[in-house]
């Protein structure tokens, strides 16, 4: 198209549409569509008048009940001093959720010997891929917990009285608003019923009792919630009422989500803030609070907070499913039940996937009788019991990673004795059922052999890999012996999230008795070590993320959730964030890191196929390896995954996790890898792309029976993620998130390091163990290779287990066969990378003036033609720079124009010595990951239209870049430099979330911007200009502070970058700046985040604050 005809460029936001009147010839854009439906009728007046919003009261300023009145009303509906203690006087105190770690290793509630609340049986759905979580952190503004309750009109029908409802702020209410389980559901399902054919409009469902009777307990409110709520919709009422639960039965988060997901509008957690009360009126708390040892609040305070940590939980809820509004979570019943049998589901729950079946009501009935039972005997305990679900203790529930366990792997591999390790895998073996596989054996359909006919180990742990810790989480001491015990073996260590010290990346020949130079912090070292993670974490934060840094890697890992908090992101304190992490991770010591919930440049299954193909196009020689979570619904998402490309899907069970995360998404998000396995395997073979993709699973792996039964269900790879740590030194004091970890094994702290006990060869012992386990029993089996057993679940049969719970259980599922995959194991593993085919990029190389100047560092100038087809262009020549000379090394220089319109990833991972020029416009995600060089992006000359109004390429630009400029003569779509580390960039205008996240780097804007500026922005600086006075507003003032540009280096930094632009894009906008530069100085913004407050670009008076340091330091000495 001739861009001289082009009268206006723009681009579509989010929520944002155009209208096209082909008969008048007439195009609407956004507002006036927007305003002329708005305005078709006064919706406004009609709200104004006919809802009515009802404000919070004041909280009780006293308990209502007596302390034993408490405790018994405690007992009977469920709480555990885990609860009260670790969670609901958590949240009073401090307003948040508690943060936890080391994963979920209790068993799932339907295999617990102990008593559990409804709600356990039910597991948070979450996104992956299919569409992106939401930050409920950073873009909260995008997100609401308002609720309106009343009945609801016909959408179609318009009128004012739809209008008629009343609305409340969050779900979340205080006190201020005043025979069988079977037939007791069923009465209370038809007093419902009439009520709401009789005119009612507010359901309100309470299990207040004045006098609780003995032997009548009350009905679970999550099951009288949800089966109101399918009663009303069969009999077409559900519309016409509202649900609003007033119970006893809900402290959590998770507890909240369940009973709005199944129904309630809105609930009153009573015992809860009675508990928080009591709690906050206790001698214990008084006297902590009066001698500073907690931080002190009212007893109003303290109800406030639990609301405030509630209303905070939900919205991450929320957001992990994508979800803005609580009205979309309302009744969706967006869970997976795990241990609920068909009848219950029927009644209560319906359309909720439940594959393994469960517990019948009259089994439901009697768990819930055994609480209330407990709460009105006479023998009535004076404590709550502490059944031990989140920390292991004597006699309370069964945890895998215990004290014993721990001691029995340390004295087998320490020893290297093959009778200690079978004292382990005793141990392992009377353990209580813990997981679905424990509920399986193996059976064989033919003789044994002889061992020595079996594959030899060597062969075994080349399919062992460990789970993805960043380096930051764990120690470098931890981080370095995992990777070179794996690569002594042949398996796969991984780096997580973290980035990786070059210096491992080469094998190490200067070890003298056990110790080397380059790593003298270890011991038991051999020459020939290699300390570098096999496999490279690319995960939302790209933190560590170079072109050098995946250039060195076999495999290349996205993570898309994880086990520990499936949909939510990664988090390392910034008391965890030393200068070596920093620089690893191109931030700041002592600065917070936190990765968003998706990946910015992942909203799609489209999405994820475009990263897996700049992968592909940076290293072309790594397999791309894409990490999910098990849920119901895996098995479609990993065949999308393996028709993007990837060439290892990787399945994690809900149970796996080692960093810090909130104890309601580790217990009660994610699901068994044994239901995520056994789908995705039998989907990839119906759709025929199970020869496409390795399979890798892994989440509580700590034996060969692990392996076996799951390569039984169709896993060609095994991850050992806590059970690798426990091998080289972790003892378990699940306090990996507070830096103190006792033996170093997760403490940046340099004192808790040296204490590091670990040798590789400990971990090699371990997994050689494993090894030999899995030979001696395929030998049992009379099988000779690991391959021969892969996806053969006609090798499993239920195992006789005697527990009362697991009486309805259906392990059906697990135990069906869509057949076997045309090709061996072996085979699946061994295959070629996966090719993007011919690329731009390889004729670029093909070139010999270029392919001379990479190889000899000289300068040359090249020209092409690029449409919008050609995708991540410049990724493979940056791929062989990076390659053979490192982030920083080549001293040579290319210049390429390109003429046309990009596609997607133009001009990713860059490096120093690469100038890039395209005249035309470019897709999302240009400059993503650049490290280095120079991007230029130009309209063609005579265009139709002013440069600076017209939006010139597209998303999320520069994201993750660690290096290089990026000049743009135009304006940009959303999420301009999210997550830019180091990299400098000059822009006419931008969408929203500009900066969001930026840990440094510098930014300078030319024009208008949207929404939610600076959000999680903690290093690097912003310069935007405001012409018309309304950039205020639209900064997130959260972290950053706004200030003029005063400090002469920040002045000079801004006036350079301006000049620098308006030489490199020919500029009108900037030129004009330059020329007026003292009026247009003072219309100017900085953004500075604390990290930045004292530096000369942000401080005005540096010299001065220099000065005063440095007298300081000489009066201490």
């Amino acid at each position: 198209m001739d861009e001289s005809k082009v009268v206006m460029k723009g681009r579509l936001g989010p929520g944002m549409m155009i209208t096209v009147d082909l008969q008048t010839g007439h195009v609407l854009e956004n507002t006036e569509v927007k305003k002329s439906v708005a305005s078709a009728n006064p919706y406004g007046a009609w709200l104004q008048e006919r809802t009515r919003s009802i404000k919070p009261v004041n909280f009780l300023p006293s308990t209502v009940m007596d302390n034993e009145t408490v405790m018994r009303h405690q007992q009977a509906f469920g709480y555990s001093s885990e609860d009260v203690q670790l969670v609901i006087e958590s949240m009073a105190s401090q307003g948040k959720e508690p943060t936890f770690c080391m994963g979920d290793d209790i068993p799932l509630a339907v295999l617990s010997q102990k008593p559990h609340l409804l709600y356990d049986y039910f597991k948070q759905r979450f996104a992956q891929v299919t569409n992106p979580a939401i930050d409920p952190l950073r873009e909260g503004l995008v997100m609401s917990l308002e609720v309106n309750i009343g009945k609801r009109g016909n959408i179609l029908e318009v009128g004012p009285e739809n209008a008629d409802q009343v609305a409340l702020s969050s779900p979340v209410l205080n006190e201020g608003l005043d025979g069988s389980l079977d037939s007791a559901i069923k009465a209370l399902c038809e007093e419902a019923d009439a009520a709401v054919r009789s005119g009612c409009q507010l359901l309100v469902l309470s299990d207040r009792s004045e006098a609780p009777e003995p032997t009548r307990p009350a009905i679970p409110i999550l099951l009288a919630v949800g089966a109101i709520h399918q009663h009303l919709i069969q009999n077409g009422l559900r519309m016409s009422a509202s649900i609003v639960a007033d119970t006893a039965q809900c402290f959590s988060t998770h507890h909240f989500s369940c009973l709005i997901g199944y129904g309630a509008s809105a609930v009153c957690p009573y015992l809860a803030l009675e508990t928080c009360r009591q709690w906050r009126l206790s001698n214990k708390t008084v006297n902590l609070m009066r001698n500073g040892k907690m931080p002190t609040v009212t007893i109003e305070q303290a109800q406030r907070n639990f609301i405030k940590a509630v209303k905070s939980g939900l919205l991450k809820i929320l957001s992990k499913m994508g979800i803005s509004l609580l009205s979309s979570y309302c009744g969706a019943q967006i869970f997976e039940i795990y241990g609920l049998g068909q009848e219950v589901v029927d009644l209560a729950f319906c359309g909720s996937v439940s594959k393994i079946g469960g517990l019948t009501l009259d089994e439901l009935g009697r768990e819930t009788l055994s609480f209330w039972v407990k709460a009105f005997s006479e023998d009535t305990a004076k404590r709550l019991e502490n059944f031990g679900f989140i920390q292991s203790r004597p006699g309370g529930e069964y945890h895998a990673n215990n004290p014993e366990m721990s001691k029995l792997l340390h004295k087998a591999i320490r020893e290297k004795r093959d009778n200690a390790y079978t004292v382990y895998q005793q141990h392992l073996a009377s353990r209580p059922v813990n997981v679905l596989r424990d509920l399986l054996e193996l059976k064989s359909d033919r003789a044994p052999i002889p061992i020595g006919k079996v594959e030899p180990a060597t062969s075994i742990v080349e399919r062992f890999c460990t789970g993805g810790m960043s380096l930051g989480a764990i120690s470098r001491e931890t981080h370095e012996a995992i990777a070179i015990a794996m690569n002594r073996i042949g398996g796969k260590s991984n780096s997580g999230e973290g980035g990786e010290d070059p210096i491992r990346w080469n094998p190490l020949t200067d070890v003298v008795d056990g110790y080397s130079p380059t790593l003298p912090h270890l011991k038991g070292l051999q020459n020939g070590d290699t300390a570098t993670s096999a496999i490279k974490q690319v995960a939302s934060g790209r933190f560590g993320v170079t072109p050098t840094f995946l250039v060195n890697a076999q495999q290349i890992e996205i993570k898309i959730a994880q086990g520990a908090k499936p949909g939510e992101g990664g988090q390392l304190p910034g008391k965890k964030v030393s200068a070596y992490i920093a620089r690893l991770r191109n931030s700041k010591p002592g600065v917070p890191l936190i990765s968003p919930p998706p990946h910015h440049d992942i909203y799609s299954i489209e999405d994820l196929a475009q990263l897996i193909y700049d992968l592909h196009q940076i290293n072309p020689k790594a397999k791309v390896s894409v990490k999910l979570v098990a849920e119901a619904g895996i098995g479609t998402v990993a065949s999308g995954v393996s028709k993007g490309n990837a060439d290892i899907i990787q399945i994690s069970g809900h149970d796996g996790g080692t960093g810090a995360s909130p104890i309601s998404s580790i217990k009660h998000a994610g699901g068994p890898w044994e239901l995520g396995l056994t789908e995705t395997n039998q989907t990839l073979i119906q759709n025929g792309l199970r020869e496409r993709v390795v399979l890798r699973v892994d989440g509580g792996f700590r034996s060969g029976q692990d392996v076996l039964m799951a390569a039984a269900m169709g896993a060609d790879e095994y991850g050992f993620g806590s059970v690798a740590m426990i091998a080289t030194g972790c003892v378990m004091a699940r306090i990996c998130h507070t830096n103190n970890c006792p033996v170093g094994v997760a403490s940046q702290r340099e004192e808790l390091r040296a204490r590091f006990p670990g040798v590789p060869g400990d971990l090699v012992n371990y997994f050689l163990f494993v090894a030999e386990e899995v030979r001696a029993a395929l030998a049992q089996l009379g099988y000779e290779k690991l391959d021969d057993i892969i996806g053969r679940t006609d090798l499993l049969k239920p195992k006789h287990v005697s527990l009362v719970k697991t009486q309805h259980i259906d392990l059906g599922y697990l135990l069906s066969n869509a057949g076997l995959p045309e090709w061996s194991s072996s085979k699946i593993r061994s295959q070629d990378v996966h090719t993007n085919g011919h690329v731009l990029d390889e004729t670029i190389l093909a070139d010999p003036e270029i392919a001379d100047a990479i190889e000899n560092e000289k300068e040359v100038s090249k020209t092409f033609q690029i449409f919008n087809v050609d995708r991540a262009v410049c990724g493979r020549v940056a791929g062989v720079i990076a390659k053979k000379y490192g982030d920083t090394g080549f001293a040579g220089q290319l210049n390429i124009t390109f003429n046309g319109s990009a596609g997607q990833s133009f001009g990713c991972f860059l490096t120093p010595g690469m100038k890039v020029r395209l005249v035309g416009e470019a897709n999302d995600y240009v400059g993503k990951g650049m490290a280095g060089g120079e991007l230029v992006v130009v309209p063609v000359d005579k265009t139709g239209f002013v440069p600076e109004d017209a939006t010139i390429v597209g998303n999320t630009c520069l994201y993750g870049a660690t290096g290089g400029q990026v000049f743009v003569r135009g304006k940009a779509g959303e999420r301009f430099a999210v997550r830019n580390s180091l990299g400098q960039a000059v822009v006419e205008g931008t969408g929203d979330h500009c900066c969001e996240y930026m840990t440094g780097g510098c930014v300078v804007v030319l024009g208008k911007v949207g929404r939610n500026v600076a959000a999680g922005m903690t290093g690097g600086l912003a310069y935007i200009l405001d012409e018309d006075d309304t950039l205020v507003p639209k900064v997130n003032k959260e972290i950053v502070k706004m200030q003029r540009v005063n400090a002469p280096a920040g002045q000079m930094q801004l006036k350079g970058l301006i000049e620098a632009y308006v030489e490199k894009t020919g500029s009108e906008k900037g030129a004009t700046i330059l020329r007026e530069w003292e009026a247009y100085l003072p219309l100017f913004w900085q953004l500075v985040p604390p990290s930045e407050e004292d530096s000369p670009e942000a401080c005005a008076e540096f010299e001065r604050v220099l000065a005063r340091q440095a007298t300081t330091q000489l009066s201490a000495k």
